[in-house]
């Protein structure tokens, strides 16, 4: 898959999280390369200027959490523990690219608490099983 299609994807499955949980789940997310195309790929959300300064440091919790596993195109990482702009989810979308999620303002635990959630969760497994058939070109 290129990009733009993995962009359209991405937008329609949030337009569909946020239908199941009555209101945005996550208000933003970037797809990363960490390949051959290197940096923010694409970038939706209220913090445009900042979020590339704020990367290394916004990133740590999930790099903390995924350290030590192997994950394959398609799989989730969940940081339970995060708040404010720490990133809360990543999926993987191909040999070297990622989704983070993050909601600005809520934690995963508040996120969580919603009981919405178990139905956006599964829009965001079936993201997932999208890129694991077709994942992203790098």
């Amino acid at each position: 898959m290129d990009l733009a299609a993995a962009r359209t994807h991405i937008a329609a499955a949030f337009a569909r999280m946020n239908a199941a949980y009555g209101q945005p789940v996550f208000d933003e997310w970037a797809v990363l390369g960490l390949g051959g195309a290197r940096g923010v790929l694409a970038y939706v959300g209220p913090r445009p200027d900042s979020f590339r300064r704020s990367l290394p440091e916004d990133a740590a919790p999930l790099r903390a959490e995924a350290a030590g596993q192997p994950h394959s195109v398609g799989d989730l990482v969940f940081a339970i523990e995060t708040g404010g702009t720490r990133h809360d989810v990543f999926l993987r979308l191909g040999d070297a690219s990622y989704l983070v999620c993050n909601h600005t303002a809520k934690s995963m635990a508040d996120i969580r608490a919603n009981p919405g959630w178990l139905k956006a969760q599964a829009v965001l497994f079936d993201l997932g099983e999208k890129f694991r058939a077709d994942p992203l070109a790098e």
